[in-house]
């Protein structure tokens, strides 16, 4: 199996400084990165490692909850996969990850909503993000439209 590279250059301090991530691998883009963005409620115009590990955790989801559902005899049309990553702070100090809410609906037939759920909730377990992740409280809030 390949292995995947991004890159940060940073300049300054904690506060004061800022970089670009490279996404080194695809060549597709290079983000800004600052950590007073980081910590604000608006990302205005840069990312986070919260936001990249969002990315990372929704396609992942897709991929092995469309596998699972397609063992299962389900016909999937659509997938509609949501991770939201939340940073707060440590109680042993700085920051920590305190959650991550997995948001999916799916428009998928041939299965039940029983069926659904329990793929889900399979997806969630065997994800390879969510395996990497362990130490982050996971939850998971799944809808099958038909």
């Amino acid at each position: 199996m390949p292995t995947r590279t991004a890159r940060t250059a940073w300049n300054g301090g904690l506060n004061d400084g800022s970089g670009q991530v490279e996404l080194s691998s695809s060549k597709i883009g290079t983000y800004d990165v600052s950590f007073p963005k980081r910590a604000a409620e608006e990302a205005n115009g840069s990312t986070s490692p919260e936001e990249l590990l969002a990315a990372a955790h929704s396609a992942c989801y897709a991929m092995q909850f469309s596998a699972i559902l397609g063992e299962a005899g389900g016909t999937i049309e659509a997938l509609d996969v949501k991770a939201d990553v939340t940073l707060g702070p440590d109680p042993q100090g700085g920051f920590k990850l305190t959650g991550i809410a997995l948001t999916v609906v799916g428009e998928v037939s041939g299965i039940d909503e029983a069926t659904f759920l329990k793929a889900a909730d399979d997806a969630k377990a065997t994800c390879p993000v969510s395996k990497a992740l362990t130490g982050v409280d996971i939850t998971l809030n799944a809808t099958l439209e038909q």
